[in-house]
Parts: C-alpha cells; structure tokens; sequence
C-alpha cells in the first residue's frame, strides 16, 4: 500500500491498472483508518444515520461482491445483501475486525484480478444484478467502485477526525 493515491502524473501501464490501483488504495486507505480506531470506537456510530466502521468495512466487501461478482461476472453468490438487515447495515457481535479485514481484502484481490484480466470495454453479464436494465460495462462498474470508496473513505476521515478529537492527548 502507498501513503496517496496514484499521481495522474506519474505513468502507468494500462487504465486497468489505473483502476486496480486507486481502488487497492482505498481499500488500504480504510482498512488502515478502521485499525487506527478503538475497539468501542470501530463498532459505534458517531453518525445520525448509525452505521459504524466496522460495518463499513462489511459493506465494502459486499459493495465489490454485487458489483463485480455476482453483477459483471454473473456468478452465483448466494444472498448478495449480507451486509444488511432490518434495512440498515449490520455486522453480527461475533464477526471480529481480522476476520471483515481478511473477506474484504480477499474481495479486493478478486477484484483486482478481474480488472487486470478483462478489457474495460466487456461488457457484464446479463442478471438479477441489474434490475432489468443491460449490463454496464467493466469501464462503468470500476467508475462506480472509485466513487463508492472515495465517498466512504471521506465519510470514515470525519468518524475518525471526531474520534481522535475526544481523546484524550
């Protein structure tokens, strides 16, 4: 992992590589902040809308399992929406952080490995996925995973900001 994101400057083998490496560091980026927490501070809400970072992490994963898997792919995951119940997301008591830390990277690697194996240009396959509509392609789906985690990772700068603002120096 790097300490920034690629530089637009700095040359790169292909656009697939570009992708895999912005979402590689987002993914870093916020498995690194979420262990930077307390254990209370990982499994509270700071926030209105009550989700915590833990359960971000979950949500991350499944986010790259819709999209990529079981959306692009077109393969079976089973329930793709285990990152949610009661309408909210959810992370069971006895899921511990190494365990969401290690699925989300397995994920990642998944993922990474789908990006630098397919032309952006391919186009997903048909399913449940996309509610209907045609299947976007790989080039759309990795747009829609950047902005995802950069949104998240914005979203989890400020938890830990107000973490680290009441504690104590």
């Amino acid at each position: 992992m790097t300490d920034s994101p690629p530089s637009p400057t700095a040359p790169i083998g292909s656009r697939n590589e570009v992708f895999a490496a912005y979402l590689d560091y987002f993914r870093a980026d916020i498995i690194t902040t979420v262990e930077g927490l307390s254990e209370a501070e990982q499994r509270n809400s700071r926030l209105a809308s009550g989700w915590t970072p833990v359960e971000l992490l979950k949500h991350l994963r499944y986010v790259e399992l819709r999209w990529i898997t079981w959306g692009f792919e077109g393969r079976d995951v089973g329930y793709p929406w285990g990152d949610r119940r009661d309408d909210r997301w959810h992370v069971d008591p006895s899921e511990s952080l190494i365990e969401l830390v290690s699925v989300l990277r397995a994920q990642g690697e998944h993922t990474r490995e789908v990006v630098l194996a397919t032309d952006l240009s391919t186009v997903g396959q048909p399913g449940e996925r996309w509610d209907g509509a045609e299947p976007a392609t790989l080039e759309r789906v990795l747009f829609h995973l950047v902005q995802e985690y950069a949104r998240h990772a914005g979203h989890l700068d400020i938890v830990a900001e107000l973490a680290a603002a009441d504690t104590p120096a």
